[in-house]
């Protein structure tokens, strides 16, 4: 029973190998273009949470232009030549999506710093999306970018 299931996965596995990146980029671009939206148009559950971290700026206009931040992000996720900066710029942004966490502890802990409220979730999840753009970038490099062209 393993060896048949470790044949079918090694299988699978290679055969996966080949698009886990550009699947990794289309996830990524989907997930910054959905929240993105949210945010332009008004819908985003996470509105108050930023307008109470970035309290300085009025919500009504910074909330959407984060928003076409996020889509142009996850735009150039999909834009192979844009790859590098655009994994750049969304480090830069997951920097910044880490400061409530400091700043509003009772909103993103019921017990700081184990027990993780909903809020706290949305954003320590976030180091999946960390994970996956340092993947990317491991593959978007002078050799890869180089074979393929």
């Amino acid at each position: 029973m393993t060896q048949l299931f470790n044949s079918f996965y090694f299988s699978f596995s290679e055969k996966i190998e080949k698009h886990s990146v550009i699947i990794m980029r289309i996830a990524l671009a989907i997930v910054y273009i959905w929240f993105g939206g949210l945010k332009i148009i008004g819908l985003s559950p996470a509105g108050d949470l930023v307008e109470h971290t970035v309290f300085w700026f009025k919500p009504e206009i910074f909330i959407p232009v984060l928003g076409i931040c996020e889509v142009l992000i996850g735009l150039g996720l999909l834009i192979k030549r844009f790859v590098p900066i655009t994994v750049l710029l969304l480090l830069l942004h997951m920097v910044a999506t880490i400061f409530p966490l400091f700043i509003l502890t009772d909103a993103c802990f019921d017990a700081f710093p184990y027990r993780p409220t909903l809020v706290g979730q949305y954003i320590i999840k976030n180091l999946v999306l960390v994970a996956g753009a340092l993947v990317i970038a491991g593959k978007h490099n002078k050799k890869y970018c180089t074979q393929k062209l």
